[in-house]
């Protein structure tokens, strides 16, 4: 995976489970937190009006060992692809000394909310991910 974008997370105290690690769920917040952070930086989401919607059409994510409270957690985004309506984002979430924590997927669809229905991918989105992914 080619990284495009990084963000670094703290693993939180609220976050950990009774066995000390950071529980499974908390990841799928830290891949979002990481793509929001992205999407503000690449495109201005959420301060633009002619943006459609973004949802989460499908998550995979693969535990390589548990994070545990206080450490700093390197959220890498790769772009895997762009189709019409959606996008993929491959992940890599590694700790300060370069440890392979976690990896993952997700399948982003942008959306209209007001029909309800999948939107072809804005040019100028699909512009802006194909360059910072280097293949424009």
């Amino acid at each position: 995976m080619t990284p495009i974008f990084s963000h670094r997370i703290e693993v939180r105290f609220s976050d950990c489970d009774p066995l000390g690690h950071a529980n499974n769920a908390k990841y799928l917040t830290y891949l979002e937190q990481a793509r929001l952070a992205h999407w503000r930086a690449v495109w201005g989401f959420g301060t633009r009006a002619d943006i459609p919607g973004v949802i989460l059409a499908r998550a995979e994510i693969d535990f390589r060992r548990p994070a545990r409270y206080g450490e700093m957690l390197d959220v890498r985004i790769g772009l895997a692809g762009i189709g019409r309506t959606s996008f993929t984002y491959d992940y890599e979430v590694v700790d300060d000394a370069g440890g392979l924590v976690a990896t993952a997927k997700s399948v982003m669809v942008m959306f209209d909310y007001a029909t309800n229905t999948p939107v072809p991918v804005p040019d100028a989105i699909r512009n802006k991910l194909s360059r910072a992914s280097g293949a424009a």
